[in-house]
């Protein structure tokens, strides 16, 4: 008999001294894109709540309700199976050093068991301190141009959030959606390639003989690999039909200039 196992919970977000409500709401923001919910605070320079954070926050206001603020690093962790701490910095100890993808795998390994994970960041002017590092389980270092590593708080929790999406979506990596298209029947490419090949035979197109039937083949494969819907056909056999009357189109509309400049100056010579 299988079991179902427990639902997946996604890692809590601990911010340590937080200064800008703006980057609380980025953060909170963040967390809605990618399906967190638990945000904790740890001594946030301008108290809580704050309104920078609701307006930044872009209606992510679940999760500025749901805010919890301690006093410690260690109080906001407390509950939590495996913690990940994120940090550009060498702190010469040690401890793994992970790279997104790596810390969202193992956060999702440990989660898919039920157990609660978290995220660490450290405050926007100095980061984490060694005290709260040693406290988590790994650190996340987000790969950047050695000439400037230096990453805001709303930007490496946005690439650690994205990827604890990521491991676990199932989005395909290139989606077309033709149900929105009527596909044009076979009968409808038929006549277009119909229309298509005589256009080219009296333009010389599919010259020599000799290579028709082949120049024929790969036309027909290009036509068809395309998907055209019945829009398209009709799209296509109008501008066919444009190119090859092109220069009865042009004789049109010379005399069609050639008229109203004509009556432009009669209409001058009259009123003069």
């Amino acid at each position: 008999m299988s079991q179902s196992l427990p639902e997946t919970p996604p890692p809590a977000v601990i911010l340590a001294d937080p200064q800008l409500g703006e980057n609380i709401g980025a953060v909170a923001r963040s967390m809605a894109n990618f399906g967190l919910g638990d945000l904790r605070l740890v001594r946030p320079r301008d108290g809580w709540p704050n309104a920078r954070a609701y307006a930044v926050s872009s209606g992510a206001t679940w999760i500025l309700e749901g805010v919890r603020v301690f006093d410690t690093v260690a109080e906001a962790i407390s509950g939590l199976t495996m913690v990940i701490a994120t940090t550009a910095r060498d702190r010469e100890m040690a401890k793994e050093v992970l790279t997104p993808p790596e810390a969202a795998r193992r956060l999702r390994e440990r989660a898919v068991t039920g157990a609660p994970t978290g995220f660490l960041f450290g405050s926007e002017r100095a980061g984490l301190t060694n005290e709260d590092v040693v406290l988590a389980d790994a650190v996340l270092t987000v790969p950047t141009d050695a000439r400037f590593s230096s990453m805001n708080i709303a930007q490496a929790a946005l690439l650690s959030f994205y990827e604890w999406f990521k491991s676990a979506d199932e989005t395909p990596a290139v989606s077309l959606d033709l149900g929105r298209f009527d596909l044009a029947a076979k009968e409808e490419l038929l006549g277009f390639f119909d229309h298509i090949e005589r256009e080219l035979d009296e333009a010389g197109f599919l010259f020599p003989p000799a290579k028709r039937p082949a120049m024929v083949r790969n036309l027909r494969n290009i036509w068809q690999r395309a998907q055209l819907s019945q829009q398209d056909v009709r799209t296509m056999r109008g501008i066919v039909t444009a190119l090859v009357h092109r220069p009865h189109a042009k004789r049109n509309a010379e005399k069609a200039a050639a008229k109203a400049a004509a009556e432009q100056e009669q209409d001058s010579g009259e009123t003069t």
